[in-house]
């Protein structure tokens, strides 16, 4: 029997409008667009410039470490520390500008500490095989403490001579009015997207996480990815920490705690699965945007504040349920 080209095209076209409808992203991305319009009409200071400026800052702290946190799920890992890394490298940002450093100088300490956390976790977790759960929740204590010992757990909101540059960088709206974060998730964002499509390194993390046994007998560097995978999660907790200082304004040995359950439900959220194999930097910022919206819209509802753990929680259940019933038709 001969196949047409409408034909194929046709079949190509189905195949793709199914795998869309098959996506959580998708469907997600349908939730938030849902939500925006519900309270654009339910509430009259919503779709304000002024909330959506700070909507669309504040979720971008979530978002950029949720990029990382993406990687280290698909590879079937988890990193629980990210809150904590955030802190320390926000301090250690903090205190090395206070002490008369330039801001150049500041981003390489806090940047370096970062990399540092995060090969120490990578080679306990994959040379030692030290399970991933109780590496970071170890180091998410350990970060925590060691800002509080280099600020004496003091807040700290003078810094130096490049003062003003910080605050620009992480406060600033420099092209076309929209916040400097937001423009440092957008580009973090399509690295991430295209080193996990179009490169070597993005597809051996996924055949980590498919099979990692498969994956090393083909002569996949496992462990070093591995390493690879959990530096660049702490990587994008020290950028983000870098950018909240400069938004923030100040540093104080609280910030970030409680950040980790956000991550790793906006990863989650956004069509990672724990199991590792499957996740995407574009469900990554789709689940920080949802939560976001959850987050804003409580406040603008009248709704009390306590209710959000709940909302984010039932969240991660349904975005696993949408897994496990997607799988379960796929094994018909």
């Amino acid at each position: 029997m001969t196949i047409t080209l409408d034909q194929t095209i046709r079949q190509k076209q189905q195949r793709w409008f199914a795998a869309i409808l098959g996506s959580q992203t998708f469907w997600v991305l349908c939730s938030v667009i849902l939500a925006c319009i519900f309270l654009s009409f339910a509430t009259d200071s919503f779709a304000t410039a002024k909330n959506l400026y700070n909507i669309t800052r504040n979720v971008t702290f979530v978002a950029i470490i949720a990029l990382g946190m993406t990687l280290v799920i698909i590879t079937g890992g988890i990193d629980l520390s990210v809150g904590s890394v955030l802190c320390l490298c926000s301090m250690v940002l903090a205190v090395v500008m206070h002490a008369g450093y330039s801001i150049e100088v500041g981003i390489v300490a806090s940047v370096s500490t970062a990399l540092v956390i995060g090969a120490f976790n990578g080679v306990l977790i994959a040379y030692l095989g030290f399970p991933p759960f109780v590496v970071t929740l170890g180091m998410l204590s350990i970060a925590r403490s060691l800002a509080m010992v280099a600020s004496n757990n003091t807040v700290v909101f003078q810094f130096g001579p490049d003062h003003d540059k910080l605050l620009a960088l992480g406060g600033g709206a420099w092209f076309f009015g929209i916040a400097n974060p937001v423009l440092y998730m957008i580009a973090l964002a399509i690295v991430t997207g295209f080193v996990l499509r179009w490169t070597r390194f993005g597809r051996y993390v996924f055949a980590i996480g498919g099979n990692e046994h498969a994956a090393t007998l083909t002569g996949v560097p496992v462990r070093r990815i591995k390493v690879a995978v959990y530096m660049i999660s702490a990587l994008s907790a020290g950028i983000a920490g870098i950018i909240q200082t400069g938004w923030l304004g100040a540093v104080t040995t609280n910030i970030g705690a409680g950040m980790e359950l956000q991550v790793i439900a906006a990863a989650v959220i956004g069509g990672a699965n724990l199991a590792g194999g499957v996740g995407t930097a574009f469900g990554a910022l789709i689940g920080a945007a949802l939560i976001e919206v959850i987050r804003n819209s409580l406040g603008l509802l009248g709704i009390n504040a306590f209710w959000q753990g709940t909302f984010i929680g039932g969240a991660i259940v349904l975005a696993v349920l949408f897994d496990r019933i997607r799988n379960f038709r796929q094994s018909e």
